[in-house]
């Protein structure tokens, strides 16, 4: 990548003096192939590849590399604050009600977000356990999402294709 002067690599440490923060690289293609995420001190940065109730769309990567980059993400601990690239909650949120209708927690979550949203307050950060709750690209094992996908018995990276392909369209 031009002008990159200080490559990085899946392990690497990144130590930032002010404000003091110690963070580990983690490679999380599928975004794009060189996509890269920070995480450390109960915070992770993020980028394009997870969003509030979303993730990134595929432009370089492939549907297996973005579903190991969430299931990578979404092994974190619970409490992990989210900080990803764009505020796309409510966009999102309306995408994930058509791919799991029956999702009650998506649903307070996204009354509390529209009131964040209504006093022109951001929704991020959000946390980890949060995303697995809500989030239908970290929830690619829920019956009631494969079932509205009619993939009951299909394996978890294809029913991710299959919801990410949708949300392309949607």
């Amino acid at each position: 990548i031009a002008g990159v002067t200080h490559p990085l690599a899946d392990g690497d440490r990144v130590v930032i003096d002010a404000p003091a923060l110690s963070l580990q690289v983690i490679a999380v293609p599928g975004h794009t192939r060189g996509h890269i995420a920070y995480v450390g001190e109960g915070m992770l940065f993020c980028g394009d590849t997870l969003f509030n109730g979303g993730c990134g769309r595929l432009f370089e990567g492939t549907p297996a590399q973005m579903h190991a980059s969430l299931a990578r993400l979404s092994a974190l601990p619970g409490d992990t604050r989210v900080y990803c690239a764009h505020e796309y909650t409510l966009a999102n949120l309306e995408f994930a009600l058509a791919a799991e209708p029956d999702n009650p927690e998506r649903d307070r979550y996204r009354e509390r977000c529209r009131a964040l949203r209504d006093e022109g307050q951001p929704t991020l950060p959000t946390d980890i356990a949060t995303q697995r709750a809500i989030n239908p690209f970290l929830r690619c094992d829920s019956p009631s999402l494969r079932a509205k996908l009619s993939m009951t018995d299909a394996p978890d990276e294809r029913v991710f294709a299959e919801l990410r392909a949708w949300k392309d369209r949607f």
